[in-house]
């Protein structure tokens, strides 16, 4: 029988991989032997839950993720993860590019040039 916690994971699970692939996975993953109820959580609510609301697309809600790290200024490896998900969600670079440069107004010169040098190593990677 299907819990309403065993719904949230695996609704959560498949938004995870729709954005992230296996990039998300990882991160769960690497939690296992620290704190694997944070990869729970982290699986059914911020996916289960928030990803998976109606209200904006996929595309919209990496773009205000991307946003949102890059203003922290010191969540460089959560970027990534996010800028990958960004592209695979069907954002482009520009628009990528483009939400990184308007943190440099409201978070800063420094915030910016390090979400632009990590966006600048995601696009390397991805070819």
């Amino acid at each position: 029988m299907l819990t309403q916690e065993n719904t949230r994971y695996q609704t959560g699970l498949a938004k995870l991989g729709e954005v992230d692939g296996e990039a998300g996975q990882k991160v769960c993953d690497a939690l296992q032997d620290i704190a694997p109820d944070f990869a729970r959580l982290l699986v059914e609510f911020a996916f289960g839950d928030i990803y998976s609301r109606p209200g904006l697309d996929l595309r919209t809600r990496e773009i205000a993720v991307v946003a949102a790290l890059t203003a922290l200024g010191n969540a460089g490896p959560q970027l990534r993860v996010h800028l990958h998900g960004a592209l695979n969600v069907g954002c482009t670079r520009e628009e990528i590019v483009e939400t990184i440069m308007m943190m440099g107004v409201y978070a800063g010169f420094p915030a910016a040039l390090n979400g632009l040098f990590a966006a600048k190593e995601v696009f390397a990677e991805k070819g």
